[in-house]
């Protein structure tokens, strides 16, 4: 027997894969293939009452127990495979699957075993598929915003800016907002900081006495008015669990100030230097918020300037995932430009980073840290330890 073409994976009901075709002795089968660990599976199913394996050409099981029949009475093929596999092999599996027993992946005790060669060019892949994934936002918001660039940039920054917990609501934000109107507010910080508070509910209130706010007030009404906005909101921002400094006022404030610098922002990010870029983010909220983390309430004099830290998580999530789309979509992707500006940022601090420092990697970029993030989300969790370079590095040491 041999195959000749696997067919379509189907990961819905029905057969495992539609369109295989596969030789038998001298004749050529074109239909479904069915598998399981037991041959008797098929009638544990139902299989054998239910129409859609009317059309399976190879039953593929690991243990065949019991001959399977179809509806009117011919056997199916079967295709045994548990004396074809290596016992050592067999062996090293079952303990990659069983290693995660209280541990944080399943190869943790044996990841640093995978040679720095193999590692590192897999690294290369997981960063740049993590990319891909990032791009698919982007696609759709161009498709929404008929290829503004502009404004795609726009709406994934102030998505950005609202980091974990303001995130969504700062999406929407951007794109519910008419694209011209904040364009014909550049040069006008306040006019942009009251557009911006008063869509997501944060100028709603009536007795905060703060003659700020009421000019903001005043100038959200006018601009409602004008822009016809009516009672239209975006989702309202939030406080819940947030440090001062990543309030919405704080971060919506410094992101007025980051359009109401620039006509063309788009152009000014996509192309700059690493240097250019950091200076270009190194903004601070409007002088109100010196004294202030919200409305009416007194703080300790503080400039509310845009971290480099915080930059580097624009960097990040934003200015490379938009290069990337942009240059691929002109023809001139150059995958190293990329690689060398997040090689340069430092990596990203949180637990699962932390986890993977303790089983011995070195985790020093930003590159190393987006890499083992996609690593851990689209393989360790979801046990995918044969689609991993790792795991199929560790089974071949071991078998």
């Amino acid at each position: 027997m041999s195959i000749v073409h696997s067919g379509t994976h189907n990961h819905l009901s029905g057969p495992d894969f539609f369109n295989a075709q596969v030789r038998i002795g001298k004749q050529l089968w074109a239909g479904n293939v069915e598998i399981h660990v037991n041959a008797s599976d098929w009638y544990a199913h139902h299989h054998e009452s239910d129409g859609n394996y009317d059309n399976v050409i190879l039953h593929v099981v690991w243990n065949d127990d019991v001959s399977v029949y179809r509806k009117e009475g011919t056997e199916i093929p079967t295709f045994e495979l548990k004396d074809l596999i290596d016992p050592q092999l067999l062996n090293g599996y079952q303990k990659l699957m069983k290693g995660n027993d209280g541990q944080f992946i399943n190869c943790g005790k044996d990841i640093c075993e995978v040679s720095e060669f193999n590692f590192k060019n897999w690294q290369d892949r997981l960063y740049l598929e993590r990319l891909e994934e990032k791009s698919q936002v982007i696609i759709h918001l161009l498709e929404e915003f008929n290829n503004d660039w502009e404004k795609v940039l726009f709406t994934m920054l102030l998505k950005n800016f609202g980091s974990k917990i303001n995130g969504e609501a700062f999406f929407q934000l951007g794109k519910d907002l008419n694209f011209s109107q904040v364009r014909h507010l550049i040069g006008k910080p306040l006019e942009l900081e009251s557009l911006f508070f008063g869509m997501t509910g944060l100028l709603e209130t009536d007795d905060i006495l703060d003659s700020y706010y009421i000019e903001l007030q005043n100038s959200y009404r006018y601009l409602s008015s004008k822009y016809d906005l009516g009672t239209f909101r975006s989702p309202k921002a939030s406080f819940f669990k947030l440090r001062p400094l990543n309030f919405p006022t704080i971060r919506l404030s410094q992101f007025a100030m980051l359009y109401s610098g620039s006509n063309n922002l788009f152009n000014e990010l996509v192309y700059c230097s690493t240097e250019e870029i950091y200076k270009r983010f190194r903004i601070s909220a409007s002088s109100y918020w010196d004294t202030h983390f919200n409305f009416g309430k007194k703080s300790k004099n503080s400039r509310k300037i845009v971290s480099k830290k915080f930059i580097d998580l624009l960097i990040i999530n934003t200015l490379i995932p938009v290069r990337f789309c942009y240059f691929r979509s002109k023809g001139n992707y150059n995958s190293d430009s990329l690689l060398f500006l997040i090689q340069d940022i430092k990596e990203e601090k949180n637990s699962i980073i932390e986890n993977f420092k303790l089983l011995g990697l070195s985790v020093d970029s930003a590159f190393e840290s987006q890499s083992l993030l996609q690593l851990y989300s689209n393989y360790c969790t979801k046990n995918k330890c044969l689609k991993c370079t790792v795991g199929t590095n560790l089974l071949n040491l071991k078998s």
